[in-house]
């Protein structure tokens, strides 16, 4: 890719376009944000560590759009974090306001785009995202699965002591509360979950996965996590960079997928060049179907308070 634009150069934006110049991803890599001086800085700083890491990204920063412009893909990460007390959904209005202007300024400088949303409420915030900006679902995914799969599958990884390469999992759902964590795909090199735990101790662990975010939250009072977003983020901008066609669970717009229609919510996705390729339509259990809908449903009550 040419360029590649992070939105908000906070703790998770920095984050992203470190992990983004340092893996050389696009030619360009730039931070927007409101604050004055705060990308600037930042991105001279991170400019500053390329003879050391050993990458030859350009790292820019401005408060303005314009030295977006042609950018090929843009890392939404924009908005207030959560604090103590706060759930995703608290962030609503506020944050919908901030990615409802992002959204428009991103279709003006750069109209054949793709939007990278990481901001919270995640699902609701691409939505706000897909209509702002008038680009097909194609172009608009959500990074939610795989921040909610990483920490599901790092509990499993210290509960049975093994290798986090070993763990193969998918989390479903809206990103929060009722998200769904998919036992029924879950293994250890090959071998069921179910057969390495007893389903007490996996209920635990999905419940501990639920409440990650917040767990963090809880830890460090003044912010919310980044490294894992970040992390997760990049991922998928690098499946769309470089066309991997990687399967990751993605927040993307459904239409009829799952019996859903309307609303963005956490599924199998296939990524590559242009975005979203295709949407995986796996079987579930009546419980996970079930989860999924009690998902769908918060996630729609969310989109009606903003309407």
């Amino acid at each position: 890719m040419r360029k590649i634009t992070v939105v908000g150069a906070g703790h998770v934006g920095a984050t992203c376009a470190q992990r983004l110049a340092e893996m050389e991803l696009a030619r360009e890599v730039v931070m927007v944000d409101v604050a004055d001086g705060i990308p600037q800085g930042k991105a001279l700083d991170q400019w500053e560590s390329a003879p050391v890491e050993g990458f030859d990204a350009r790292v820019l920063g401005s408060t303005t759009y314009d030295i977006a412009e042609g950018s090929d893909l843009f890392v939404v990460t924009a908005g207030i974090a959560r604090k103590p007390g706060m759930s995703r959904d608290d962030l609503l209005k506020t944050n919908a306001n901030i990615v409802r202007s992002v959204s428009e300024e991103i279709a003006r400088v750069a109209p054949e785009s793709i939007i990278l949303m990481v901001s919270n409420p995640l699902d609701t915030m691409s939505y706000v995202a897909m209509k702002a900006s008038g680009f097909p679902r194609e172009r608009v995914v959500g990074m939610a699965g795989v921040l909610d799969t990483a920490r599901y599958r790092s509990f499993i990884a210290l509960e049975l002591d093994v290798s986090v390469e070993d763990i193969q999992a998918l989390v479903l759902g809206g990103h929060g509360d009722t998200m769904v964590p998919l036992v029924s795909y879950t293994t250890v090199s090959g071998i069921p979950l179910t057969q390495l735990l007893s389903r007490d101790r996996i209920d635990a662990l999905i419940e501990r996965t639920r409440k990650g975010g917040a767990e963090i939250v809880g830890y460090l009072k003044t912010g919310s996590a980044y490294y894992a977003p970040s992390s997760a983020a990049v991922q998928m901008a690098e499946a769309i960079a470089k066309d991997k066609k990687r399967i990751l669970p993605c927040a993307a717009y459904l239409e009829g997928e799952y019996g859903q229609e309307g609303i963005f919510l956490g599924v199998p996705c296939k990524l590559g060049e242009g975005g979203l390729q295709e949407i995986l339509e796996v079987e579930l259990t009546d419980g996970e179907r079930a989860e999924l809908q009690k998902s769908a449903d918060a996630v729609r009550s969310t989109i009606a308070a903003l309407d």
